[in-house]
């Protein structure tokens, strides 16, 4: 898949589509076949402020601020211990995308890998059911922020807030890329810095036992044993939790996607990925630590934002609005990044043939409009769901996309293990970003999503994901049997840029 250039692809900008340039005789043509190509490169408009923020902002969103009640209610404080085993195996997934994307910076990311190292169905399969998971996780997250918006204005229906929110997104994506890196940044500096103050607040008040006048709630680390302990439902409620706790997690591997329009991927793309621990630490297991020391875990519930009502619990009067204002922000980041990322993947599925090329052409600002238009309408099957089904609409679509999630990971470890194999089979240079605990760590968190999918069929208010993720892959075999041809067919060649740093002496 062409790239926009970097410093060292100037050439490859420059040259006509048909013509081999000098980086693709040094590592293989990024096409897999002229005759349907598009002419059209992405902007590398993302820089390290924008793509540092951008990970940090993808750990705080919907799936923490909505979510979040949804496991505790599973779990009880044992929801801390399923952050943290699920944040592991994020880890090892990011760091299984980070070798790769560094290896393969393209804008097609995990699709084109497995396309490349698992075979042209694997790819077409992957890139789809990602797009599909984005579509997912932004109805979740467009109904997450009506509900928000419901906080100030009860009485406005909630698809009004829906489709006016799609709207004013839409139109941001098709501007320039850095404008939506720009837009992520402030986003994701507003999630940041209200959960520092969240979690330095809360400790303030538990320390020094501070109490509003009004407040029901005595807040201490008590609060955490004394509901019936740290496992008040059981290991089963441990595992339960496992598939909202995923959900919360989704959208992290945008970052991979960044890869292609990174001014300097090799750089910013492992300083990003290395940050998983620490934002999985801070963002979900100290916060929720300090939150439910407030309130007590079984008064949580999911009517709005945990975090506004444990605020309004506590009698604090200001801080409700002032949470909801940030809430609203994380909604509105994350619906954001959905359409960015399904946008960047279906522009990497027309590259290869596995989409119409429409979804392939840009816009002068390099933009891939067509793309941003379709989740547009997608995103409109959130205002219809919200008019019949409010109530129940966000763990439907929860449960959904966490299996579009959970097998979109296991497909990025699936081709990370076959691309190590080809690295040791072929002598190639070893990668500049390894995985770590090669290959134990890979292999177990292969297992753990093969367990998180057991649980979505083991228990019946998610049942319903492991039949819709059936059936649509099911859809998508058939899709890929039907419709692609030619060049669709065959394996993504992808430039591998490790050979020439590595080829210098002494690397």
């Amino acid at each position: 898949m062409q790239q926009a250039p970097t410093a060292a692809q100037t050439a490859e900008q420059t040259a006509p589509e048909n013509t081999t340039t000098a980086s693709d005789t040094a590592g293989g043509t990024v096409r897999a076949a002229a005759g349907t190509a598009v002419d059209a490169v992405l902007n590398r408009g993302l820089n390290v402020r924008h793509i540092r923020f951008m990970a940090l902002g993808s750990a705080i969103g919907t799936g923490l601020f909505y979510g979040s009640a949804s496991a505790i209610q599973k779990a009880g404080p044992a929801v801390l211990l399923a952050y943290m085993i699920g944040g592991a195996a994020v880890f090892m997934v990011m760091r299984a995308l980070g070798e790769m994307a560094v290896r393969h910076p393209v804008s097609g990311s995990f699709g084109q890998y497995a396309s490349r190292y698992l075979g042209p169905l694997a790819g077409f399969v992957t890139g789809w059911t990602y797009v599909f998971e984005m579509a997912i996780v932004a109805i979740a997250d467009v109904t997450a922020f009506s509900i928000y918006m419901g906080f100030w204005f009860p009485d406005v229906e909630r698809w009004i807030w829906v489709l006016a929110v799609i709207f004013f997104l839409a139109a941001l994506n098709l501007l320039s890329v850095k404008v939506f890196g720009e837009l992520e940044f402030w986003f994701s500096l507003i999630k940041v810095v209200a959960i520092i103050a969240m979690i330095a607040g809360g400790a303030a008040i538990i320390i020094f036992g501070f109490q509003a006048g009004g407040a029901t709630v005595v807040p201490g680390i008590g609060n955490l044993v004394e509901h019936g302990g740290l496992f008040p439902n059981g290991f089963e409620g441990l595992l339960a939790s496992f598939a909202v706790v995923m959900f919360a997690f989704g959208g992290i591997e945008t970052i991979g996607v960044t890869a292609g329009e990174a001014a300097d991927p090799k750089k910013v793309i492992p300083k990003a990925v290395n940050t998983v621990p620490v934002r999985v630490l801070l963002f979900y297991v100290l916060t929720l630590a300090v939150l439910m020391s407030l309130f007590p875990w079984n008064e949580v519930g999911t009517n709005g934002s945990p975090f506004v009502q444990i605020f309004s619990g506590l009698g604090i009067p200001a801080a409700p609005h002032i949470l909801n204002a940030v809430v609203i922000t994380a909604a509105l980041s994350a619906i954001n990044s959905d359409i960015f990322g399904a946008g960047r993947i279906l522009f990497g599925l027309a590259r290869q043939g596995h989409a119409p090329a429409s979804f392939g052409k840009v816009s002068r600002h390099g933009v891939p409009w067509m793309t941003v238009v379709m989740m547009t309408v997608v995103l409109l099957a959130g205002v219809v769901l919200n008019a019949v089904m409010p109530e129940d609409v966000f763990l439907l679509i929860a449960s959904i996309a966490t299996f579009a999630t959970v097998w979109v990971w296991v497909m990025i470890l699936a081709s990370h293990v076959a691309m190590k194999r080809e690295i040791a089979r072929k002598g190639l240079p070893a990668s500049e970003f390894p995985s770590p605990w090669w290959p134990a760590a890979s292999v177990m968190t292969i297992a753990f999503m093969a367990l998180v999918i057991a649980v979505l069929g083991a228990f019946e208010d998610s049942r319903v994901a492991l039949y819709v993720g059936a059936v649509w892959l099911g859809l998508l075999m058939v899709a890929y049997r039907v419709w692609v041809r030619g060049h669709g067919r065959a394996r993504a060649e992808l430039v591998d840029e490790t050979a020439p740093r590595l080829a210098e002496p002494g690397k």
